[in-house]
């Protein structure tokens, strides 16, 4: 009996954590409060109700598909605000981290810290180990440590604080254009 049980809360665990769909288009965005890369927290909550918030995860500063990505939303900025919309990129990654990628490649928007894979799970972006990198910044080594790393997906939430888009097949070189596509269409 002690058996079936412990093997039941298991698998209910395993359900809820490891193989979740996460929330669908119509959900309401899960909120959540995190340290961005100056260190601030950034509360999702604060920018419900001004503009279409984009959200994508993804799995490590300082890679080259993750900085394809950030740095063409950072050229995309000036059509992003147009679409009256912003942008904030979250990763498992130290907040330290973070503060080196933006500065290595003049990113224009924040990045937000999930090393514990608490907002990844919320949303339910698979996650796997976290692991660390060496990058040389201006002739100078540095090691990004994160915590946990999220598979790549991209959500928008509209004025209202629901999902109106998702993405779990994100292509690093379209996901910009999509994402504007997506908001000039549905506004």
């Amino acid at each position: 009996m002690k058996t079936s049980i412990l093997l039941l809360a298991l698998l209910l665990t395993i359900g809820t954590n490891g193989f979740s769909q996460g929330i669908e288009i119509g959900d309401k965005a899960p909120e959540f409060k995190t340290l961005a890369d100056d260190g601030s927290t950034w509360d999702l909550n604060e920018y419900i109700g001004e503009k279409f918030i984009v959200v994508y995860f993804y799995p490590a500063a300082m890679t080259s598909g993750c900085t394809k990505q950030a740095c063409t939303y950072r050229d995309f900025k000036t059509q992003i605000n147009e679409a009256n919309a912003i942008v904030v990129g979250i990763s498992g990654d130290k907040v330290e981290g973070l503060q080196l990628f933006k500065k290595a490649h003049d990113l224009n928007f924040p990045l937000l810290s999930d090393e514990s894979g608490e907002i990844a799970t919320k949303y339910g972006v698979p996650l796997r180990d976290g692991g660390s990198i060496t990058r040389e910044i201006n002739g100078q080594n540095f090691d990004l440590v994160r915590g946990k790393t999220a598979s790549r997906w991209t959500f928008i939430i509209n004025k209202k604080g629901d999902i109106v888009y998702k993405n779990t097949e994100v292509d690093v070189n379209n996901d910009t254009q999509e994402i504007l596509d997506f908001i000039k269409n549905n506004s």
